[in-house]
C-alpha cells in the first residue's frame, strides 16, 4: 500500500518508481495523501522541460545584438561610431565565443590601438566594456574580459574655442543657406543633430522660441527643450519661413542619392562634416568644427555672469559637470584671486625691506 496512516502524525504516501523512492508525509486525510501521490506520479511521468539559461554566445552575435540596441535607443551618430569600432573587433574575434575572449586578448588589442593614440585605445576599451556588460545584463554571458583593464593616461589640453571675430569670418564667406545654418547653430548653441532635426512645427514666432530635440539622455529618449530666440535668430528663421517650400517640413533639407538604394531622395541632413574645413581654410582662420560654436556661446555667457544653471538648460546637459567643461573663459573670480596673490606678494616684499635684520621698530 502506497498510502497509509501513522498514528499521532497523519497520512503519508510512499512509492518506488524506477528504483527511486518518493515519499511525502503528514497529510490530514487519506484523500489528500492520495491526491498528492497522483500529482507526483503525473509530474514524474510528464516532466517539464528544463529551461537552460545560455551562458555564452558567439562574439559576432553579441556585437550585432548590441548594435541593434544602440540603433534603436541612441542617436544615429553614436550608432555610426559604434559600428566603426565594431568592424575592427570583428576582424579579430569573428569566429570566437565570448567566453574564449580573455583579458589578455583584449589588453593586447588595445595596446595595438594605443599606437594610434591613447584616446583611440580608451574609446575601444569603453565601447568594448559596454558591449560585454550588455551581454551580462541580458544573461547571455557570464564574464566581461575588459574588467580590470585600465584606461591609458592621456595628455589633456584646453579645447580650442574660436573667437567671435573668427566665427564671423567663417559665416561671412559661406553661401546663403550655409550662412543661415551656421547662424542657427551659433544663436541656439545647439548640437548639429538637433538643428538637422528641426522642423517648422518646432518654431513659435509669437513667443520667439523654438524646441530642440536630443537623444543624448539616459535611455535614449528623444527629449525636448525650449530655447528663446535672439533677434538675429528670429530674423534668420522668419526670412526662411517666408521663403520656405511648404511641402517640406524641415528648416534645413537637401536632395541626395541614397547610399543603399542609389535613388534620389529629399530629406534633412544627417551630417555636414566637410563644410567647416573648407570654410576655415577660405577664411584664413584656425580650423574648428560645429561643436566649437556651443563652447564659444557657453564661454560668452559665463564671462558675462550668466548662471551655470541657465547655461546648463540652454545646452541641454544632464549634469553640471558636463556644462563646466564648456566654460573656457577666465572668470572674474579667478582674475580677482590672482590680483590678491600679486598684491600679497608686493606687501610681503615691502615688509621684508622695511624690517631689516638688527633693527628694532617701536
Amino acid at each position: 500500500m502506497s498510502v497509509y496512516l501513522v498514528k499521532g502524525k497523519g497520512w503519508r504516501y510512499d512509492f518506488i518508481l524506477k528504483r527511486t523512492r518518493y515519499t511525502e508525509t503528514w497529510f490530514e486525510t487519506k484523500t489528500k495523501a492520495k491526491q498528492a501521490e497522483a500529482k507526483r506520479r503525473e509530474e514524474l511521468k510528464n516532466p517539464k522541460p528544463v529551461i537552460v539559461t545560455p551562458t555564452d554566445m558567439a562574439f559576432l552575435e553579441l556585437v550585432n545584438r548590441r548594435l541593434d540596441h544602440v540603433k534603436a535607443y541612441n542617436a544615429e551618430r553614436h550608432y555610426k561610431e559604434y559600428l566603426y569600432l565594431a568592424k575592427r573587433w570583428i576582424n579579430c574575434w569573428q569566429e570566437v565565443e565570448c567566453n574564449q575572449i580573455t583579458g589578455d586578448m583584449v589588453q593586447e588589442f588595445v595596446l595595438g590601438r594605443k599606437r594610434v593614440s591613447p584616446n583611440t585605445a580608451n574609446k575601444d576599451i569603453r565601447y568594448l566594456r559596454s558591449t560585454f556588460n550588455f551581454g551580462k545584463k541580458k544573461k547571455w554571458i557570464k564574464e566581461n574580459p575588459t574588467d580590470g583593464i585600465d584606461f591609458f593616461p592621456v595628455e589633456k589640453r584646453i579645447k580650442y574655442v574660436p573667437s567671435s571675430m573668427d566665427i564671423d569670418k567663417v559665416i561671412g564667406i559661406a553661401d546663403s543657406d550655409t550662412k543661415d545654418y551656421l547662424c542657427v547653430i551659433r544663436e541656439t548653441m545647439a548640437r548639429v543633430s538637433e538643428v538637422n532635426r528641426l522642423v517648422w512645427g518646432d518654431i513659435t514666432f509669437d513667443d520667439r522660441s523654438l524646441v530642440l530635440y536630443t537623444r543624448k539622455k539616459k535611455g535614449g529618449h528623444l527629449t525636448p527643450r525650449k530655447i528663446p530666440m535672439t533677434n538675429k535668430l528670429y530674423d534668420v528663421l522668419w526670412r526662411r519661413y517666408l521663403g520656405r517650400d511648404t511641402t517640406k517640413p524641415w528648416v534645413f533639407w537637401h536632395q541626395f542619392v541614397s547610399s543603399k538604394t542609389k535613388e534620389e531622395k529629399v530629406g534633412p541632413y544627417s551630417e555636414r562634416k566637410r563644410i567647416m574645413k573648407t570654410l576655415c581654410q577660405k577664411a584664413g582662420v584656425r580650423y574648428f568644427r560645429f561643436h566649437a560654436l556651443r563652447h564659444s556661446g557657453a564661454s560668452v555667457m559665463d564671462n558675462n555672469n550668466v548662471s551655470l544653471g541657465a547655461i546648463q538648460r540652454i545646452l541641454g546637459h544632464e549634469n553640471r559637470t558636463t556644462t563646466e567643461i564648456y566654460l573656457h573663459s577666465l572668470g572674474e573670480s579667478e582674475r580677482k584671486a590672482i590680483e590678491v596673490f600679486e598684491n600679497a606678494r608686493k606687501i610681503s616684499h615691502t615688509d621684508s625691506h622695511t624690517h631689516e635684520p638688527g633693527v628694532v621698530l617701536h
